[in-house]
Parts: C-alpha cells; structure tokens; sequence
C-alpha cells in the first residue's frame, strides 16, 4: 500500500513536471515576438499573450509545488503542551463524559450504552427505574436495554447483529469487540453473562464468533476479541468445517479496502494494531522478534498500520486535529462535531499503535491538547455518542501511558475536586459513526 502512494505521488510530480514544460511551449508558440527583455517587463504586462504565457508558468509552479506529497506534512506547532496541565483537563474532561451526561436505560439504546462501556469500562453508570448502577454489571446480569439482544446458541451465545444500527449491534461481534477493549484492559474471558435466565460467559460469545466466521465478512470487531483473548498462534475450526487462524482473520483485514470502512477505516485500523501488538510481544518474548521480523498476514498488517500513521500525522490539521477524511485525505471543517468524531477515532487508534517513544512527540500532544478543548467546548450541548465515547476511549488511554500519576487526580478521584456542569448529555442521533 506504501509503494503505491508514493507511485501515485511520483506520478503526479512527473504529470506536473510535463504541464510545466507544455505551458512554457504553449506560451511561446502564443506569442507574435520573444519574451521582452526586463526593461520592457511594463509594456509586456499589458499584452495578454504574455499574461497568459506567465500566469501558464505560475500555474504549473504551483501545481509542482503542491503535488510533492511523498513526504510527511509538518504541522507547526507555535507553543508547547504543558503536560501535568493537560493530564488535569484529561482529568476534568473525561468526569464529565462519565458523570456529567448519564444515560438512561428507558431512553438511550444499546449502541450508547456499549460505547459508554467502551470508553470507562466497570465504571461506567446507567440509570435505570430509580436506581443507579454500573452499565456493565447491568447488561451482563441480564438487564434490560433496547438494541441489547443475546439469545442461546450452538455452541455459544448469539449477539443478533441489526446492520447499520444505532440502537443494537450494527456490525458483527461488535458487542464482544467492545467489551474485550473496553475500559484500560478489557474484561476477562470468564466474565459472568447471563442470556435468556440461563449462565453463561464471555467465552460463550467468543466461541460463537469463532464459529460462525466465514471468508468475506466483516471481521474488525471479531479480531479484537481474538487479540484479547487467545493466543497469537490459536486455530479453531469454524461452522462449514474449515480452519482458522488468528493470522487469517488478520490477512482478510489487511485486504479489506480500509477507507471505505467505517468511520474511515479507524475501527478496522484499532483490530489490526490489537493483533500484531499481541502477535509482536508473543514473537519478542519467545524468539526476540522485532516488527520488521514479521511475514504473511502479519507483515500485511503492519504495512497498512503504518502506512495509516503516516498518514494521520500528514493530514493532521495546524489546530492539531485530525483530519475529517481520517487516513484517506487531509481536510477540515467548520463544523467541531465533524473535527470531534474524526479526531477522536484516529487519536484512539494512534495512541493503541504508536510506541512510548512516539506517543510522546510534539504532534499527539497537540492532538490530545485539541480533542480536550473540542470537549471543554461541547461540555452543555448534546454529542453524538460514537463521537463522544471513542475520544473519551483514546483519551483514557493516553492518560494511562503518559500523565504522571503523582503529578494529577485519578479519573475515580477527581469526584470531590472537580465540579463540572450538568444536564447535558450524549445525542442519540443516528450517524455513520461506530
């Protein structure tokens, strides 16, 4: 994917190049005399044949210069982050997200609730009747919830799917997904989930998912669970009687086409990167492999991870967000909801693929400083709950790996600290958003 950017940008510099040359030609063919001397520049500014002559040469300049795109954009940055001031607003910001825009059981479907889920794990709250009660406990006790529909099945539990959905499973095991990435560390496989007044546990969705995989399918959800929960090297058996492999649900990733993907192809990014970060600790450890070790679907993965880092941080905005258009083009808008929900899933899926050394660069600080003050602006009105909970993800993560704890509050000790306003609350509008 890699070397066909940049023959495509080569490409386009050698087009430029030729349009540069035919503009000059152009010009001349045009002309009745030679290009005037620099005395004459005055009276030959009044000839359009010469104004069309220059303005074809300045054109083409133009078009050279801004066709040079096989290298990363640097973004400029006037000022530096102050770290321990930025893990406070983290702090503050992702309190409010948790605490200050409660959902309801009677009122926000699934599709909210497991995003809430995702984002804060455990401690994530729903209310419910008149009580008050963590959102994960709730739903795997057997609570009730619109969207929220699990049923028995052979040889597990069946998560219905309801494609495109906003209130129930829009996407296969995205339910699985989420809740094997949910909070810092997911939640262990021997979770208890209780379907239909019947035990169960998270296994159970787990090996459903292994079960009823098939070539083609939209595997991204799938791939997180299997990063999370089995080792790198597992091979299973799927409905129709083929094999499987971890690694071959990576591959069909990798070929997918990533930017007609949701949300601009950053979920499918977030299973990749789970996948090799679990198959390069389990390679580092056993034999000493590195990244560039890696061979077969693995190395397709990588080639696409970082190919998609690149590009992030070449369309990276000079606010330091991201870009609309996520890994496939640089672009902005007016609209902060836009700048919100695609900065959000990209900085998720950069702070879960970069290394400590990266994370801390100039250029995610500034991203991570952006997405703070697009949530300190949208505190007191609705936000699309994709948007909303896939930031706040990203943003737990990276407080994880880089704000020193001594230095700022705890997200579950900034309670008495902090006092954020109320009364607003995530949107439950329908988006292209997951």
């Amino acid at each position: 994917m890699r070397g066909v950017i940049l023959a495509n940008c080569r490409s386009a510099k050698l087009s430029a190049a030729i349009f540069f040359f035919r503009a000059i030609l152009a010009g001349f063919s045009s002309l009745s005399c030679d290009c005037p001397p620099l005395p004459l520049l005055k009276v030959a500014l009044l000839n359009n044949h010469c104004l069309r002559f220059l303005a074809g040469i300045l054109a083409a300049l133009l078009m050279v210069m801004a066709t040079a795109c096989g290298s990363p954009r640097t973004v400029s940055h006037p000022t530096a982050v102050d770290t321990p001031q930025l893990c406070a607003r983290i702090d503050a910001v992702l309190k409010h997200v948790r605490d200050g825009r409660r959902l309801n059981a009677s009122v926000h479907g699934a599709w909210q609730v497991v995003h809430g889920i995702l984002a804060f794990g455990q401690d994530f709250p729903i209310e419910h009747g008149s009580q008050v009660s963590g959102a994960l406990d709730y739903l795997l006790g057997g609570g009730t919830l619109n969207g929220w529909a699990l049923r028995p099945g052979k040889p597990g539990v069946i998560a219905v799917v309801d494609h495109g959905s906003t209130t129930g499973q829009g996407h296969p095991d995205q339910w699985l997904g989420y809740l094997s990435q949910c909070g810092s560390h997911g939640i262990p496989i021997d979770t208890p989930l209780r379907v239909g007044g019947r035990d169960y546990t998270v296994a159970d969705l787990l090996s459903q998912a292994q079960f009823d995989i098939q070539p083609g399918q939209e595997a991204t959800w799938t791939l997180m669970a299997l990063s999370a929960y089995l080792p790198a090297d597992a091979t299973w058996q799927a409905r129709d009687g083929s094999t499987w492999t971890t690694e071959r649900v990576v591959q069909m990733e990798a070929d997918a086409d990533l930017f007609s993907s949701p949300c601009g192809g950053a979920h499918r990014l977030y299973g990749l990167v789970s996948a090799v970060n679990k198959h390069t600790d389990a390679q580092g450890e056993a034999v000493g492999q590195t990244p560039s070790d890696l061979s077969g679907g693995w190395a397709a993965a990588a080639d696409t991870i970082q190919d998609a880092i690149d590009r992030a941080q070449r369309f990276q905005q000079a606010d330091g967000s991201f870009s609309i258009h996520s890994f496939e083009r640089s672009g902005t808008s007016a609209d902060i909801f836009a700048k919100l929900g695609a900065t959000g899933h990209v900085f998720e899926v950069l702070v879960l693929a970069l290394d400590d050394e990266r994370l801390a660069e100039p250029w995610m600080a500034h991203a991570a400083d952006r997405l703070v003050t697009m949530l300190e602006q949208t505190a007191d009105v609705d936000v699309e709950c994709g948007a909303l909970y896939h930031a706040a993800h990203g943003l737990l993560l990276y407080r994880q790996r880089l704000c020193d704890r001594s230095t700022t509050a705890s997200v579950n000790d900034c309670n008495e600290k902090i006092q954020l306003p109320v009364g607003s609350g995530p949107s439950d509008s329908g988006s292209d958003r997951t």
